[in-house]
């Protein structure tokens, strides 16, 4: 199957997976990753469909997602396969995709994979991803502020989103990443004002 077929083939598969998510990781969540993350390997040099794949599917198997990781993970790759994707190009997308999480405080091995880490936190700053974190919040039911607790969707934005402009790999990245982080900064001031 030629590249683009085989592309609208994943984009279609994602769609089936995620256009009902209402935690913030959804279809569209999916395709800005995907955008930002072929920017940025034009910018880079990077390998544009091993890059654009790996962005497309970044979120199969994550733990918090799907309550059975390890098949979703097997299911996308008999996916793969079923479009004609090599041996090869599914070894590279999964080495992409393996340390992306946040949580798994891991540095993806390839510079592809450093890409789709970049673009999933540009993602979760700025504009989109003050509304990302929100939704987030309130699917895990979760208070949006508290002084006296830490599980709050406000404490997020300093156990996560505003350490990730220093963790972004590529210089591209960093450049995109500035803006929104100021908009975050500008928004919470005027969150505690308003609070």
């Amino acid at each position: 199957m030629e590249k683009e077929k085989c592309l609208q083939a994943i984009r279609n598969y994602v769609h089936t997976l995620f256009h009902s998510d209402a935690t913030g990781h959804d279809f569209f969540h999916m395709k800005r990753v995907a955008r930002i993350a072929k920017e940025i390997a034009e910018q880079e040099k990077a390998d544009l469909f091993i890059t654009e794949v790996s962005a497309w599917l970044h979120d199969i198997g994550d733990e918090k997602l799907f309550s059975d990781s390890v098949k979703a993970t097997k299911d996308m790759i008999t996916f793969l396969e079923s479009i004609g994707l090599s041996n090869a190009e599914i070894i590279e997308i999964k080495k992409a995709i393996r340390d992306v999480s946040f949580r798994k405080e891991g540095v993806p091995a390839t510079l592809e994979g450093k890409i789709v880490q970049d673009a999933d936190r540009i993602d979760a700053i700025g504009a989109v991803g003050i509304a990302r974190t929100f939704a987030y919040g309130g699917a895990k039911k979760q208070l949006i502020y508290h002084r006296d607790f830490h599980d709050t969707s406000i404490q997020h934005f300093y156990n996560k989103l505003l350490t990730l402009k220093d963790l972004l790999h590529t210089t591209t990245a960093s450049e995109i990443a500035q803006e929104r982080h100021v908009f975050m900064e500008k928004f919470l001031e005027q969150f505690y004002k308003e609070w």
